[in-house]
């Protein structure tokens, strides 16, 4: 008598997690997202590791979050999981100013994002008619 189970949001071979409330611009956090898009998920974690950005770290966090939902939720191989997808989208935008010269205001904008990746588990039989 209780309640239906939720549809799976994603295919079968696929997990993802999403991060909202990152404090950097979209703009930003897309160079990140960028330079993991359809890597292997043990190069992304590499990639993310020793990058220069702050906010990667915020990123791998997610990343090794899909890659956890991935295994314990849906039972795929960690080895053999890509990252699908990976998009930025925009969130919160805090609004502050500072006094200027002459009785002026400028505003600061601080933007908040967030980011939603997915990894996938490429079907055995696509493999298969990749070699024939």
């Amino acid at each position: 008598m209780g309640k239906e189970k939720n549809p799976r949001r994603v295919a079968e071979n696929e997990a993802m997690a999403k991060t909202r409330m990152l404090r950097t611009s979209p703009q930003k956090l897309n160079l990140v997202a960028e330079s993991i898009r359809g890597m292997p998920v043990d190069k992304a974690l590499a990639e993310l590791t020793f990058s220069k950005r702050r906010i990667a770290q915020d990123v791998k966090k997610t990343l090794q979050s899909a890659i956890a939902n991935a295994e314990n939720n849906h039972g795929l191989d960690v080895d053999e999981l890509i990252v699908a997808e990976a998009w930025v989208g925009k969130n919160l935008v805090l609004k502050r100013g500072r006094p200027r010269g002459r009785g002026k205001f400028g505003r600061l904008l601080k933007p908040f994002s967030e980011i939603t990746i997915k990894v996938r588990q490429p079907l055995a039989d696509a493999a298969i008619e990749e070699t024939a």
